[in-house]
């Protein structure tokens, strides 16, 4: 079946499990749980995507999943310039208490890589927003495509899911992908001082649903 995505035509049948491995997972906040790690064969992409299968994606009427996109400076090093390592550590929890899969997307920086997002980090240093750094870098301001992430969805045979974002275009992307998602669930608001101009960006530029605190550091950021 070919079904329509942002880059053209792909189809999704093609892709399946290579392996499955049980890792125990442990938290810098002490938190842990067991995943089920599962790696594919035959993506879209040919980069090496990994699912987290959490608690028992069965018992829920519908399977909570979470498109994580890699974050090396926020999930490795607790960067608090973006909010992706505490929402990684939320929907881990989440997904876990509800049954579900956290899909762990090799797109790096919205999917320009970690070079050009340090050299987009500079140029936001100079007074550019997240998006309008990627621009000035010729590169797209959001160059993600989920079209793997759907192959991986129908290699786990999850037809329709509960999604876990902030992020209107990943529901999009998926439904028009032919993933039935059901019900969109927002995560929760991580702001600091050193991320609420990306945050804001996010919110003018690509409609996430998030609602920043209007706290006394904060609300002067924002403006």
């Amino acid at each position: 079946m070919d079904v329509a995505h942002s880059s053209g035509q792909a189809p999704l049948a093609g892709a399946s499990v290579r392996t499955r491995v049980t890792i125990p997972l442990r938290f810098a906040d002490g938190y842990e749980v067991a995943v089920e790690a599962v790696t594919f064969r035959g993506l879209v992409d040919g980069k090496e995507h990994v699912a987290l299968v959490l608690g028992d994606p069965a018992a829920a009427p519908a399977p909570l999943v979470r498109l994580h996109s890699e974050c090396l400076t926020g999930d490795v090093f607790g960067s608090t310039r973006c909010d992706c390592g505490p929402q990684l550590r939320e929907a881990v929890e989440h997904i876990a208490e509800t049954g579900g899969v956290l899909l762990y997307l090799r797109q790096e920086g919205r999917g320009i890589g970690l070079y050009n997002k340090l050299d987009a980090y500079a140029l936001q240093n100079a007074g550019l927003d997240t998006y309008e750094a990627n621009t000035a870098l010729g590169l797209p301001e959001d160059g993600r495509d989920y079209t793997a992430a759907a192959q991986m969805l129908t290699a786990l045979d999850i037809a329709e899911l509960d999604l876990l974002t902030n992020n209107p275009d990943k529901a999009r992307q998926l439904r028009e992908l032919g993933v039935s998602v059901r019900v969109t669930r927002p995560t929760g608001v991580f702001a600091t001082d050193s991320n609420v101009h990306y945050l804001n960006a996010k919110i003018r530029h690509t409609h996430h649903t998030i609602e920043l605190p209007e706290t006394a550091g904060l609300a002067e950021l924002v403006g």
